[in-house]
This record gives structure tokens, sequence and C-alpha cells, in this order.
């Protein structure tokens, strides 16, 4: 892992620690402050780990970096000077507008790429040397699935982890928009198919989280 992707990684950390714990701030609650730490943490690790797994499996690598938009519009020369750094600037706004309630936490990207072996175990070097979109979509899959089993497992344990198991499902849900270059939109660019049954999934969870107490 490069230096850049874990600065970034640990950027999304903190993020996610003041999306879920902006309310606690103003109570002073520093150990729910440090609890928020330490669910952010457990969610970005286990959705990148789960990615990079099955990232090695395909003989392939994965790049995450905070989430940036350099594009508007739909020609190829509608971009800004800078990108503008979206995983930064959205979860804080909407956190800050909506006073912790809309806990807005699609924060990384994720680029992927074909190890040299790769094509050589596919008998000859220009054979299968790019990842498929569907190759791509598997990884971003992952994520998800990590996420949601995360989800029920932290729900059904007998401790108090349904804070940790909401938070999961926050963030795999808003990770499933299909827009820009989120887990959703890579997804959903591989197969409209296991794009739907995830976002159906995730998003009867998300509205049985949110009505219940």
């Amino acid at each position: 892992m490069k230096y850049s992707e874990i600065l970034h990684i640990l950027t999304a950390i903190l993020i996610l620690t003041i999306v879920s714990g902006f309310s606690l701030a103003f109570k002073s609650d520093w150990q729910g402050l440090l609890l928020a730490f330490i669910f952010s943490f457990i969610i970005i690790f286990i959705s990148i780990l789960a990615k990079k797994i099955s990232a090695h499996l395909l003989d392939s690598d994965i790049e995450h970096e905070i989430w940036q938009m350099k594009h508007f519009g739909f020609s190829s020369k509608s971009q800004f000077k800078k990108p503008i750094i979206v995983g930064i600037i959205f979860p804080l706004i909407t956190t800050i507008l909506s006073l912790g309630t809309l806990k807005f936490s699609a924060l990384l990207t994720y680029e992927t790429r074909a190890l040299k072996h790769r094509a050589a175990k596919r008998f000859g070097y220009y054979s299968f040397t790019e990842m498929t979109d569907w190759h791509n979509a598997l990884i971003g899959t992952a994520g998800i699935l990590a996420l949601l089993i995360l989800t029920l497992i932290t729900y059904l344990l007998p401790y108090n982890l349904v804070y940790l198991s909401k938070l999961s499902l926050y963030y795999a849900f808003w990770n499933l928009l299909p827009i820009s270059k989120l887990d959703g939109t890579q997804i959903l660019f591989g197969s409209r198919t296991l794009w739907s049954i995830l976002a159906l999934i995730t998003a009867t969870a998300t509205i049985l989280a949110l009505i219940t107490v």
C-alpha cells in the first residue's frame, strides 16, 4: 500500500468519525467520540480489506483515494481546473446542515489495474491484460457484501453494537450510489442486475434501520 493511499484512507476515517460523532461533540461525549473513531476504522478497514482480497484473487491491484470530481457535464473537455474533493466537502456540509442527522458517508473511490502475471497466467502477454467491467464490479461488490455481513453480525451479537451495525449499513448505502466513481457506479457498469440486487437489499435494510429505534 502506497503512502498516498494510506493518507487518503486515514483522512476518510477522520471524516467518517466527524460524520458519525458530530452530535457527540456538542455533548462533550469523548468516550462516544472514541467509539465513533473505532467504528469508523473498523468499517473502512473491512471494506478495503474485502476489496483488496478480491482484487488479489483476480490477479490485480487496487488503490483507494478520497472521492474527487474532475469533470462536469458529458464533454471530455468539461473539466474543473482543479479536482473538487467531494469526499470531504459533501460529508462535512451535509453533516453540518443536518446537525449530524444525515450521515452522508461516500468518501473513497478505487482504481484497479491488472498485474503483469495476470496476462502470463492467461497464455499470452496480450491476453486479458486489462480488467473488465465485470471483474471491477466484483471487487466493488466484495466491499459492499463485507459491510452487509458486518451489519448483520454486529446486529445479532449480544452486545450493544447496534450503532456500529447502522453506521456500516449507511456506509454501504451511500457508496452504492451510481454517481461519479463511487463503488455503485463501478458495480453498475459491470452488471446492472448485480447492482440492482445489492441496491434493493441495502435500501430495504437502511429503511428498516431508520424506522427502528
